[in-house]
């Protein structure tokens, strides 16, 4: 990929697709900031060598046209706070009043689109939409890492109109990190993989039998591998179409010299709730009609005892239902062995990095990356489109 510090920006309309979907209250407030303040290095830089930015995201889901509740305008504001400097904000991201604002950017100036979604030509990735965006800027920069696995107009489809496209500094370190882990790790190499199930990871398991040294495997998705080795969980979330699957990679990794470790006790409810009954359990005694929800303080402690001895880690997927305050604790206990390690410590995005926050471990490990699809997507063995498109 070509940087943005290899091309000059000076005098140049710079069109940087950010990816600023981020949570908000039902008051239309952020309630987490981390996606606007990865970007900040890049739109400094910017400022500094005198470009006129022009940003670009997505927010939420919108069904076709404008919906107030997924309105970009208080990205707006709240980015104007943390720069210090007044962020304009467009209310289209196409068309006569918005490339009227764009002409009227002086150097350093920044201009907000408003949510690109709000056209279904974007998802479509629609080359008259892309050539409109493309029109509006001398210079095309992705800094949106969590949206580069998907084929749209502002991440691809853009690129093909632009006589420059380069990579922002985000997209940079994940790619880096990302490279770190699994193209020149340190070893051994150990995948701490979890989450609900096996179906959304399957790919990613088999690839990374193709890298890893060892591997860890909690959450619910350790059930199918559990139903797979005889253990009955009862009524805990199972895909039992997928159990000859998970013999299968638990057979691959055993001869390609892989340990694989499972849960040996569990952590189960009577019910899906919060107040709900407990109990820890050995795998072969759940109680009928209960459920698992995290696993068991011998486990954790005996994949920190795994953890403990790798150089390198890439953790994907909580432990448990981490959400709930009772069953967060298999995630915790695992987070900071991760963190204790002193290994290069890649954590995936999406809800591991937000059990990672949870836990109080984000600056203790070594990158936590802002993309959960996206991330997956690289340990599928698969490239990024968005990538792919800067080359």
């Amino acid at each position: 990929m070509r940087s943005v510090q290899d091309i000059s920006v000076q005098g140049k309309r710079v069109f940087v697709r950010v990816d600023y979907n981020l949570p908000m209250n039902d008051q239309g407030r952020i309630t987490d900031d981390n996606r606007i303040r990865q970007t900040l290095d890049l739109i400094q830089y910017l400022i500094e060598n005198q470009a006129k930015i022009i940003l670009a995201s997505h927010l939420g889901r919108p069904k076709g046209g404008y919906e107030k509740r997924f309105s970009l305008a208080p990205v707006a504001d709240h980015l104007s706070g943390l720069l210090g400097k007044e962020v304009v904000f467009a209310s289209d991201c196409i068309g006569p009043d918005v490339s009227d604002q764009v002409a009227a950017l002086k150097n350093g100036d920044i201009l907000l689109l408003e949510n690109l979604r709000f056209h279904k030509q974007e998802k479509a990735n629609d080359d008259a939409f892309a050539r409109q965006l493309a029109g509006l800027c001398d210079v095309y920069v992705n800094n949106a890492f969590a949206v580069s696995h998907r084929d749209q107009a502002s991440v691809t489809g853009i690129v093909a109109h632009v006589p420059v496209a380069a990579a922002g500094f985000l997209l940079e370190r994940e790619m880096n990190a990302f490279a770190d882990a699994f193209e020149s790790p340190e070893r051994p190499l150990v995948a701490v993989i979890g989450g609900a199930k096996v179906s959304g990871k399957l790919a990613a398991l088999e690839n990374l039998l193709n890298t890893v040294d060892q591997m860890v495997i909690g959450g619910a998705m350790a059930n199918t591998f559990l139903l797979s080795q005889g253990i009955d969980t009862k009524a805990s979330l199972i895909e039992a179409d997928l159990k000859d699957t998970a013999q299968r990679i638990l057979r691959k990794a055993q001869e390609k010299n892989i340990d694989v470790y499972l849960p040996e006790d569990l952590v189960v409810a009577d019910a899906f709730a919060e107040t709900a009954r407990t109990e820890t359990v050995a795998l072969d005694a759940v109680p009928d009609g209960w459920m698992v929800m995290d696993i068991g303080p011998q486990t954790a402690e005996r994949f920190n005892r795994v953890i403990a001895k790798a150089k390198t880690i890439v953790w994907n997927g909580p432990m448990g239902v981490f959400e709930m305050q009772p069953f967060m604790a298999g995630t915790c206990s695992v987070a900071k062995g991760i963190a204790r390690a002193g290994a290069f410590s890649v954590v995936g995005g999406g809800d591991t990095g937000l059990a990672a926050r949870e836990c109080g471990v984000t600056d203790q490990v070594s990158y936590v990356s802002t993309g959960g699809g996206a991330f997956l997507h690289l340990m599928e063995g698969k490239p990024l489109p968005g990538v792919r498109a800067l080359g």
